[in-house]
């Protein structure tokens, strides 16, 4: 007698947040993130040939500049209540100012195996080939697909599939602006199937963090002949400072004696202000060398871009995370330490899951 049974239909929950892919202009004079999730949606051609069950929700309208901490972790509280209840898989759009740093903020408090996918779009929907509806079929797609499970959060723009950890926006207008350019993309949509070429290794996921709690992480990178004075006025009014270096981490030296001082007060990250390659711990050993600083109490990058690193330096200040702690999760995100270091491991099956959701409860 054949099977009645059959394979469950996708059910994708899409979040929309503003940004560019939903900007339009009612006067001519300049676009502004108008379009609801549901307009997006209902504006994808073939996107009801697909087969999957859409569900919208309204959740910000703004550009992606705008977007804050809070945003994002109240969005990562929420998708996660809609795979708790069955979605297959959540999108994400938004504006691809922030896209790098949004998504990496998502992956971190992302903790189950359901895909969680972001994209965006580089031309509004008033200018001629607007890719909107392309990446947000793609996204569609990818979240939906099973192949994407186990991933955490991903970014797909241009039917390339990235992971968020290492994503970067490389160019301020084209369309192929998303780039992993330590790694390159994970894999590609094509013919409406997510092909992934390689998939990660492993996950690194932090407990979500203290809503009441405050973090003031700052960014500073340095310059040809740089001024101590500005980095002294940054100073005492940050929790978490991420510097950003010359080459494989290094700084001019008159610095060296306020990084010093600023290290013993508060975590301070050195990272590389190149866009790609990893920070060095122990080659050079002038002042103001990576090896140098290391011996004064920075914490080294690795891997990590600094825009990444902020936001992990912030999420775990937040989360109130040990100091010993933070400087093992910066090493074990930078590629510097073995992932089983990770202080705060993540369930890698839905029992896990359940597991560890009953005893934090």
């Amino acid at each position: 007698m054949p099977s009645t049974s059959r394979t469950p239909v996708p059910r994708v929950v899409v979040f929309g947040l503003g940004g560019t892919i939903a900007m339009t202009s009612s006067n001519g004079d300049g676009v502004g993130p108008t379009l609801s999730a549901r307009q997006l949606v209902d504006a994808v051609p073939g996107l009801a040939e697909t087969g999957i069950e859409i569900e919208v929700v309204d959740f910000r309208r703004r550009p992606g500049a705008s977007l804050t901490f809070s945003d994002i972790a109240e969005l990562a509280a929420a998708a996660t209540r809609e795979l708790e209840t069955g979605a297959t898989g959540v999108v994400v759009t938004q504006g691809t100012d922030t896209i790098e740093e949004t998504a990496y903020l998502l992956d971190l408090l992302h903790r189950r195996p359901e895909p969680l996918i972001v994209t965006g779009a580089m031309r509004n929907p008033t200018l001629a080939g607007a890719d909107g509806p392309a990446n947000l079929l793609a996204a569609i797609q990818t979240a939906a697909s099973p192949t994407a499970r186990e991933q955490g959060c991903l970014v797909v723009l241009a039917d390339e599939i990235h992971a968020a950890r290492w994503v970067t926006k490389t160019h301020s207008t084209s369309g192929a602006t998303f780039r992993s350019l330590d790694t390159g993309p994970l894999g590609y949509v094509l013919e409406g199937t997510v092909r992934l070429l390689t998939r990660l290794p492993y996950r690194l996921t932090i407990p979500a963090p203290d809503p009441a709690e405050h973090a003031n992480v700052g960014l500073y990178t340095v310059t040809l002949d740089d001024d101590v004075a500005l980095l002294d006025a940054i100073g005492p009014h940050v929790d978490g400072l991420v510097v950003a270096g010359f080459g494989v981490g290094h700084v001019p030296e008159p610095l060296v004696t306020t990084l010093t001082d600023l290290a013993g007060r508060i975590p301070v990250i050195l990272s590389s202000r190149t866009p790609a390659g990893p920070t060095f711990t122990h080659t050079y050993g002038f002042p103001g060398s990576e090896q140098d600083l290391l011996a004064r109490g920075l914490i080294p990058a690795g891997w990590l871009h600094p825009y990444k690193a902020r936001i992990l330096l912030r999420t775990l200040l937040t989360a109130q995370a040990k100091p010993q702690d933070i400087a093992t999760g910066v090493a074990t995100a930078g590629g510097l330490a073995d992932p089983t270091t990770w202080p705060w491991p993540t369930p890698t099956n839905t029992d896990d899951l359940l597991e560890t959701e009953a005893v934090d409860a």
